[in-house]
């Protein structure tokens, strides 16, 4: 088994290299996985080495995240699921977002005074806390994919957090920024220990640390006897209701809201792109549509005849990201509760015309939403607050199926409270805080009871003229999740970089309309120039965690993992 580990961004470009060349030898990959953590990833290979499929792996990987990187993922959470199966050369789109509890009112974020709360205010405790949607999902999709026994799929996960793992660097680090939230007793139990000079204090867990994880262990085995029922209803369920209701910031969440819950099995949503046929997640989540806006207004422009990281490659990228957020905050939501004209977001004629605003030299200071066919007349601009933590895995197994699974509790550590082993969720702080415009003027994206609320998660799939998988790649990061994406893309199909090459690229993301440039790159030296064309420009850590997995021409399996987070590659090429 080959596992290649990206730690720092110096060595990445090497790291791509190592594993085209591994990739040019006699003996090629029939499988890959590609995820934020060597244990995780080690566990998936695991599973497909005996067999199992690509959503096997997928179900495998989750649980083994859920329990090495809590402050990302995990079953307390939810998540979008892109799977391709070769044989009926079949997308399937799951959707495991959480839902709002039915009690929700449009006022949830709201104070007293009808101001929205502060955003840590609402994120903390129960009261952000949806049914989380994970496990019905994965439940979902082994039903229609899987191929080994669902509770086989547990025991690697099982086994690590009984004998425990050596806590991580970014867990450690994780930890010590969220002090402040991490107060409840359930999560200052776990992620704390006494300080060895003064038993009286308790200290972040140091890297290193061996930690278990016996209550996860407790509901990793009940879960994979009973299946879904293991966790909405009975004893987890009732653990998960008493610790959101209990909470000094107390949520609405009931034993009915998660027995109640379901995975949706939706359409992809494809457009081409060049020669290539782009397809991601519809709403709930705005990532597959912005995605796919951002790539179709740079296809008027020869984007192969700019170098990545040249000044008119991040200015026009810059002004198409600009142009499709505008439409992303004023039409996106959840299409079981508002009309979202998805067809007119992507509408080639739309987009051709949108792209007649991006003018090579000037920046557009002011970028409006545009009015796609079939736009709802009276719509107000939402703003929502994300924070960038998530996870992404890519996985294609040794029958050619692929997984793009994008996985969140929203913020670090989520809602900052624990129970059974896991973290539960803030996802409902996703939500625009505030309802509607002054006026009355509703946003697509306010809180409901039942709702799913709006993310950036961008699990993409990408096929090749001739309709064969070529890629599959997606990226945390919160609202900059679709940036990171549409970049990542953009060099794989008009700079033509291997996967490590192009997810390693330094990032500049502008969802707000400034440009925030990735410090310590070279894009540094672009930021003069981009101010004279009249973009704003900041510079801050970027923090992406992209994995993703190419098909090359020869039919080998070409992997990457950010080197700014911890991710591996692992396949089973000697």
């Amino acid at each position: 088994m080959k596992i290649s580990l990206s730690l720092k961004a110096t060595l990445a470009l090497l790291f791509g290299a190592i594993l085209m060349l591994a990739g040019c030898g006699e003996d090629k990959a029939r499988f890959m996985v590609a995820a934020a953590n060597k244990h995780a990833a080690s566990a998936a290979a695991d599973i497909l080495k005996k067999g199992g499929s690509a959503i096997d792996a997928a179900i495998t990987t989750q649980l083994v995240l859920s329990l090495v990187e809590p402050q990302s993922s995990g079953i307390g959470g939810g998540a979008y699921l892109m799977h391709w199966d070769k044989s009926k050369r079949a997308i399937s789109a799951y959707d495991g977002r959480e839902t709002a509890p039915k009690a929700a009112t449009p006022k949830l974020f709201l104070g007293d005074n009808g101001r929205p709360m502060r955003f840590f205010d609402a994120v903390v405790g129960g009261r952000a806390v949806g049914a989380p949607g994970i496990i019905k999902m994965l439940w979902q999709a082994h039903k229609a994919h899987g191929k080994l026994p669902w509770r086989e799929l547990f025991q690697p996960a099982i086994e690590l957090a009984e004998k425990g793992f050596a806590v991580s660097p970014m867990l450690n680090r994780r930890i010590r920024q969220h002090v402040n939230y991490l107060q409840h007793p359930s999560t200052q139990n776990y992620f704390f220990k006494p300080d060895d000079e003064d038993a009286t204090k308790r200290v972040p867990l140091p890297v290193g640390y061996i930690l278990k994880n016996p209550a996860y262990t407790k509901t990793l085995r009940t879960i994979a006897e009973k299946g879904p029922d293991g966790f909405y209803k009975g004893e987890i369920a009732e653990a998960i209701i008493n610790a959101v209701q209990s909470h000094s910031n107390a949520g609405l969440l009931t034993l009915d809201d998660l027995t109640s819950y379901k995975a949706i099995t939706r359409t992809a949503i494809c457009a081409p792109y060049r020669e290539y046929k782009i397809c991601g997640m519809p709403p709930s989540t705005s990532g597959g549509l912005t995605v796919l806006q951002i790539l179709k207004m740079l296809e008027p422009f020869s984007m192969d005849k700019f170098k990545p990281g040249s000044l008119m490659a991040v200015h026009l990228i810059t002004e198409a990201t600009k142009l499709a957020y505008a439409d992303r905050k004023l039409y996106i939501g959840d299409t079981d509760f508002v009309k979202v004209p998805v067809k007119g977001l992507i509408d080639a004629g739309y987009l051709r015309n949108r792209a007649r605003l991006i003018h090579p030299k000037v920046a557009n200071e002011d970028p409006r939403p545009g009015t796609p066919p079939e736009a709802p007349k009276q719509r107000a601009l939402g703003q929502t607050l994300t924070q960038p933590a998530t996870t992404h895995f890519s996985i294609v197994d040794g029958n050619g199926n692929a997984v793009s699974m994008t996985s969140s509790v929203e913020n670090a550590f989520g809602a900052h409270i624990m129970t059974g082993g896991f973290i539960l969720n803030n996802q409902l702080t996703d939500f625009s805080f505030r309802p509607a415009r002054h006026d009355g003027t509703p946003i697509a994206n306010a809180v409901a009871g039942g709702k799913r609320p709006r993310s950036s998660m961008s699990p993409t799939l990408v096929f090749d003229g001739n309709s064969n998988l070529f890629a599959a790649v997606g990226s945390p990061g919160g609202s900059t999740i679709i940036t990171y994406v549409a970049q990542t893309l953009v060099a794989l199909l008009d700079w033509k970089l291997d996967m490590q090459s192009a997810i390693s690229l330094p990032r500049h993301v502008s969802p707000s309309g400034t440009i925030a440039l990735e410090y310590d790159t070279p894009l540094l030296a672009l930021s003069k120039k981009l101010q004279s064309l009249g973009h704003a420009v900041s510079v801050r850590r970027l923090t992406s965690g992209l994995h993703g997995i190419r098909l090359t021409m020869d039919g080998q399996l070409d992997g990457g993992a950010d080197p700014r987070r911890e991710g591996v590659v692992v396949s089973d090429a000697f």
